[in-house]
């Protein structure tokens, strides 16, 4: 038996800079913690019918990645006796809102868990290695620098007195903290995108901070740059620091394109291709951000790198088949009915399709990194 669930999570701290957290619900019948699962239903995409589970069943809305993060098993007890192995397909949900009532409130509980409490809340082996492997905490961890000689030296992959030659030097930037700034904004700014593309009320909100967050982007891009070129020693070539911060920023003003074009056009309603791609950038700005911390230390953590480039690659392929379909789908529907409203969601397409072309050249560049330096 097959079905369907979300893992949904969010990153504390207004910049979305702080620890991934998980929400987990109670089960129905045993109280036990679970995440939000059931059948997919007839006529929706699989991850729609995960969205609409997590919606009935812990009260959240926001972007669903298309592309599923894992599958897991479990062993459930039917009502004439028999129980069956069921194998869930876990889509991750970038939470957005909470709502204050919704339909199995009354039969549920529902709370936000650190990943470690959320892998020891769930009784799958399968389901908690899944979350245990989610965020970057662990990773983040292990590339955290302590201060001390020995561990520069050892986490940026140098011979202990080169290590300790770059710590006389006057200026050795802090190309490191810049990127891991910049992908907080790049996940900041995601969510906020995908809030947009949910619709309705509050647009103009989602618009600016969209704008805002581009603006940040640009400061540490900004100072990237001047570091690079004021710099003795950098901890990587200066064309790939230069490459990487590049693509990182083309992300994010691909997405303030989207949100100048909507606020242009006054776009209010979006089609479900636009969101299904929003959910795909807001998981690659988690990955991007996950990445990030690792180069710290490329030796240590080259493996888990490909691991997240990989994804990000198979996602910017997923996003352009999405997009291939919806416009298909649009161009029979409006082309020749409404050709203004088909080209004004032709643009919209183009500019978050190239969003995550970006996020595929982030991949390429820290794949670049790995080879060189691993």
């Amino acid at each position: 038996m097959r079905q369907i669930a979300v893992l949904p999570y969010r990153f504390g701290g207004l910049d979305k800079d702080g620890p991934t957290e998980i929400l987990l619900v109670t089960s129905r019948g045993t109280g036990r913690w679970v995440i939000p699962k059931g059948n997919p239903l007839t006529g929706l995409d699989r991850h729609a019918s995960a969205a609409i589970e997590a919606e009935e069943e812990a009260g959240v809305l926001g972007a669903v990645c298309p592309t599923s993060i894992g599958s897991y098993e479990y062993r459930k007890r039917r009502a004439n006796g028999a129980a069956i192995m069921y194998n869930v397909e876990v889509f991750p949900l970038a939470v957005t809102r909470e709502l204050d009532e919704w339909k199995e409130m009354d039969e549920r509980e529902r709370r936000w868990f650190t990943l470690d409490q959320a892998a020891a809340s769930v009784d799958e082996p399968d389901l908690q290695a899944m979350i245990r492997s989610f965020g970057d905490r662990g990773f983040r961890a292990a590339a955290e620098r302590s201060g001390v000689v020995y561990n520069v030296a050892q986490k940026t992959g140098v011979n202990h007195m080169f290590g300790w030659f770059q710590r006389l030097l006057p200026k050795q930037g802090n190309f490191f903290e810049l990127f891991e700034a910049h992908a907080a904004t790049l996940t900041a700014g995601a969510e906020a995108l995908a809030r947009m593309l949910q619709g309705g009320e509050g647009m103009a909100d989602h618009v600016q901070e969209i704008i805002e967050r581009e603006h940040d982007a640009d400061a540490i891009t900004r100072e990237v740059l001047q570091t690079v070129r004021r710099t003795f020693l950098t901890p990587f070539d200066r064309s790939a620091i230069t490459d990487l911060i590049a693509s990182m920023d083309d992300a994010i003003d691909e997405m303030q394109k989207t949100a100048g074009a909507v606020d242009l056009y006054d776009v209010t309603e979006f089609e479900p291709e636009m969101r299904d791609i929003g959910g795909i950038i807001v998981d690659a700005a988690r990955l991007t951000a996950e990445a990030l911390p690792l180069l710290r230390n490329i030796s240590a953590n080259g493996t888990r790198l490909h691991e997240l480039t990989e994804r990000l690659v198979r996602m910017e392929g997923h996003a352009d088949d999405i997009h291939a379909a919806g416009l298909k789908r649009l161009f029979k529907e409006h082309g020749e009915a409404n050709p203004t409203q088909f080209l004004i969601a032709r643009e919209l397409f183009r500019h978050l399709e190239r969003v995550t072309d970006s996020f595929e050249d982030v991949a390429n560049e820290i794949d670049g990194l790995v080879i060189d330096h691993a």
